[in-house]
Order: structure tokens, then sequence, then C-alpha cells
């Protein structure tokens, strides 16, 4: 599988995510530069977490407008799977391949911690390896990651099962207690309406490896690896 990481100033976990995809998949991905115009062939591409152009206007805005983004939004719609993980997601959403924002956090204090998510829904390629309502434990460092978008929006990521993860407690409960930003019906990671696309604010590159002190974000990557390898 080949894949690529775009790299924006202010990334910080474009090598975290390469680490990753290495790993799983043997293969060190492209490292492309948010300058560049086109990506080479690849199978599926990621854009990173970290706090692109220092989260100026709001996160992800600027970098939504640099040049490869034209690129990858082509690739996007032509079926090419795309993850967006927490800058990457507020990425996604400014560029129009997701819907929704992702405002300041509830409490307007940054956050960085392990949180409890469920897999709400394992049929794409990106959650294939897990289980359905499987709780994983994954950190967030976001500052605006309370997603919200109108009820219509939100009943239509529902009907579709296009809502990839919610914020729980432990033992999967699904409430305010668990929800550490306020998200919309603690939605932690969405879907396009294809489902190639998926933005989740969880860092599950920081949890491949037991010395990270979790594995529950090993089977993103081998499972992409898995699904795409042919």
């Amino acid at each position: 599988m080949k894949s690529a990481v775009i790299v924006f100033p202010g990334s910080n976990c474009d090598r975290d995510v390469a680490v990753a995809l290495e790993r799983a998949s043997g293969v060190a991905p492209a490292m492309v530069w948010h300058r560049e115009t086109a990506l080479p062939p690849v199978d599926f591409i990621v854009l990173p977490g970290g706090f692109s152009y220092g989260d100026y206007l709001r996160g992800g805005a600027i970098a939504a407008r640099s040049p490869i983004m034209r690129d990858v939004e082509s690739r996007a719609r032509a079926g090419t799977p795309v993850l967006g993980i927490c800058n990457g997601f507020q990425v996604l959403t400014e560029v129009g391949l997701l819907p929704g924002i992702l405002m300041r956090n509830a409490g307007l204090k940054f956050i960085c911690r392990d949180v409890h998510i469920a897999v709400a829904d394992n049929g794409t390629v990106f959650t294939g390896a897990y289980t359905k309502d499987q709780v994983l434990r994954i950190p967030v460092a976001h500052n605006e990651g309370n997603y919200f978008a109108d009820d219509d929006t939100l009943d239509a990521l529902e009907s579709t099962g296009r809502i990839a993860f919610r914020y729980t407690t432990p033992d999967g409960t699904v409430c305010d207690a668990g929800n550490p930003n306020g998200s919309a019906r603690s939605i932690a990671g969405i879907y396009s309406e294809s489902r190639t696309v998926m933005g989740l604010m969880p860092h599950p590159e920081r949890v491949v490896d037991p010395a990270h002190g979790g594995t529950d974000g090993a089977n993103m990557f081998a499972g992409l690896v898995e699904a795409l390898a042919g």
C-alpha cells in the first residue's frame, strides 16, 4: 500500500502517523509538503494533527487553501481514502469534504489527555479491524474539537451510518461525562457520504506501540493496510 502524509507549517503529528503507517505496511509514506501541487500515485492520504499556520483565523482554515489541497480534494472525490486526524479533521471540514465545523472546546480550555471512544460503525476501510461498539482509549490534544452541525445534518449522519466514533465513559456509556469538548451528540469522528473520507479528533497514531502506554490505535492502520493492499 502506497500512502502520503500532507505536511503543513505547524503540523506536529506528521512523523507520528508516518511511523504508524510504515509500522503497519512496511513501506514509508511519501511526505508531501503543502506547497506541492500534485500527489504521487497513492492508495491512501493522511492529513495529520498539529496546528497548521498556528490555527490563525481558526483551526485548518488557512491549510485548507494550500496548493496541495486541490489535488487532495480531487483524489478524495475520485474515491481515494483520506483520513484527517485532529487538525486534519478541521481541514476536511474547511474544504467541504466533511460536513459541520470544529468549534472551541466547551470549557474554552486546551484538552490534552486520554479519552474513551466507541466504534459507532465498523463497516469501512478505517474501522474494519475493530468491532462495533468496541471502546478504545486514545489521546486527544486540541483547543477546537467541539464538533457542531445543524440538526438536519446530524440527523443525516445518524440515519446513514456516517458517525464513526462517539466519546464515551470507560464502560462505553455515551453521556456528558464522557464528552471532553462538548461535541454534538458526543461525535468524535465522522465519514463522508461515500464513506471513503474520515475525520476524527483523537490521535490513533499516538497509541500504536506498547511504549506509548496503549495500542488501541494500531488496528486502524493495520486494517487500512489489509483493506487497501489488494
